[in-house]
């Protein structure tokens, strides 16, 4: 095998992985957040790591992040997080990327079930430690109570368009 084609192959492999590593990355957040794991949550972000949730909050900073979190539970009695269609964008030999994702919950807070569909963008650094967060945001589609339809008089709902 020359090594032209031994680089390429490489190449290949280590964005394959990289993209793998980001999706776990992905799914490591929600697990934490499913399993009422707030404290582990900061480590998935860079330093100066940034989360921007629009009404919901902003932060920056693994500190402040770990104090954002940290005040789900007195938001939330519960919550579980259900992520869809993540797409990851890596360009070979960068330690930047991109990704996208859709997330279905299902929460319960102050007694009420919600169900909230939203998008997540995000921008991801490699460091050290592997990949981490550099940026986290999320768009809020719809937040309803179960009891309520997304749907009004046959019409959806303009869901964050």
């Amino acid at each position: 095998m020359n090594d032209e084609r031994l680089d390429a192959i490489e190449s290949q492999l280590r964005r394959l992985t990289d993209i793998e590593e980001l999706r776990l990355l992905r799914l490591r957040y929600h697990d934490a957040i499913n399993e009422n794991r707030a404290p582990d949550i900061p480590e998935l972000f860079t330093d100066d790591g940034e989360v921007d949730f629009g009404y919901l909050g902003r932060t920056r900073g693994r500190l402040k992040i770990e104090r954002f979190f940290g005040n789900v539970g007195d938001l939330l009695d519960s919550v579980t997080q259900f992520i869809h269609n993540h797409v990851v964008e890596v360009e070979q030999g960068a330690d930047t990327a991109s990704g996208s994702s859709y997330l279905e919950a299902k929460s319960v807070a102050k007694g009420v079930a919600y169900r909230v569909v939203g998008r997540y963008r995000d921008t991801y650094r490699r460091t050290p430690d592997g990949w981490r967060f550099a940026r986290m945001e999320f768009e809020p589609l719809f937040t309803l109570p179960f009891d309520e339809s997304w749907a009004t008089d046959g019409e959806r709902l303009k869901m964050g368009r």
